[in-house]
């Protein structure tokens, strides 16, 4: 590939008070870190924040950045690591700053909860964004006209581009330098920083699953010890409904009430999890552990897999097995 131009190598990143340092390190490590070994022009990174002075770090330490918005603004790549509360106002310093770097022709990035920033702008109206799963459905009530995709590590729309949180964030920049250097270049990146150059699958496989407390005289409670005694067993609504005394139609109805999901969406999602130590711990062939927790066939196991976790057994074993 063709060395980047000067100006497409500057890179801008906010600090704010009370941030995580996790994400500016990472753009710090990416963006920052002097690379000759490469023998490509490297970026020039300017730490920036919106007033002068300390600002405080989650951790205990501090932070002194050497400039303020107007070289944020004025750099090729504009990252956006975090927001300070993601049910607050954006400050509108902040949010011009973005739209005139935008205006200007910048590439604008955010990760985590940098999507309520750059949403503040206008800058995802119409567009498909992400950020960490926890944040999803408050990013999508907040900003109705953003089409939230809460299952991916992040999303490339061009010119403006977001991640899910915290890791996901190196997902993206790993990315930008894929963009610009080509694959090569971005491997020995991904090498240095010890990671994959490519993720499969998406947040959804990080993402919590919490099952509902189980109460003693509770229809649901009683159904669900009775699934995850023998997740290998036959289940269908009919037999779940005798086991909670109702009939089928009340007991798919309270069941959806207490667990915002369906009786057989709910198995399913047990099966899945149960599989997960299995692939993560033990060398045992896919099709076994389709059988152990429960499922008709590998075929079976496999397409219910994909759709719950955004990536195959086999891919998911490979990134987490000890």
């Amino acid at each position: 590939m063709l060395p980047l131009p000067h100006r497409s190598r500057t890179v801008s990143v906010l600090a704010f008070d009370g941030m995580s340092p996790f994400e500016l390190g990472c753009v710090v490590e990416v963006f920052g870190l002097p690379r000759p070994e490469l023998d490509v022009p490297w970026y020039e990174l300017a730490v920036c924040a919106e007033s002068p002075g300390p600002l405080r770090a989650v951790g205990g330490f501090t932070i002194e950045a050497a400039h303020g918005l107007d070289v944020f603004a004025g750099a090729h790549t504009v990252v956006v690591p975090g927001v300070p509360d993601v049910r607050a106002e954006v400050s509108p310093a902040l949010t011009d700053a973005l739209r005139r770097a935008h205006a200007r022709g910048a590439r604008i990035v955010s990760i985590c909860s940098g999507a309520f920033a750059l949403a503040a702008a206008g800058l995802l109206d119409g567009r498909a964004a992400t950020t960490h799963w926890r944040y999803a459905e408050l990013l999508q009530r907040r900003f109705p006209e953003v089409r939230v995709d809460p299952g991916v590590l992040y999303v490339d729309e061009g010119d403006v581009l977001t991640s899910a949180g915290s890791a996901a964030g190196l997902d993206l920049l790993v990315h930008l330098v894929r963009r610009d250097h080509g694959p090569g270049v971005a491997n020995a990146v991904a090498r240095r920083l010890v990671v994959t150059p490519h993720r499969e699958g998406g947040q959804a496989q990080f993402a919590e699953a919490p099952v509902a407390a189980v109460e003693d005289d509770d229809a649901v409670g009683r159904v669900m010890d009775w699934v995850l005694a023998d997740l290998t067993r036959p289940v269908t609504v009919a037999a779940l409904a005798r086991v909670a005394g109702m009939s089928e139609r009340g007991f798919i109805r309270h069941f959806g009430r207490r667990t915002g999901t369906s009786p057989l969406r709910w198995v399913i999602a047990q099966r899945i999890a149960a599989s997960l130590p299995l692939l993560e711990a033990t060398a045992a062939p896919i099709e076994e552990i389709a059988t152990a927790v429960g499922f008709e066939s590998p075929v079976t196991f496999r397409h219910h897999f994909g759709r719950s976790m955004r990536t195959s057994p086999s891919a998911y074993r490979k990134a987490f097995r000890r």
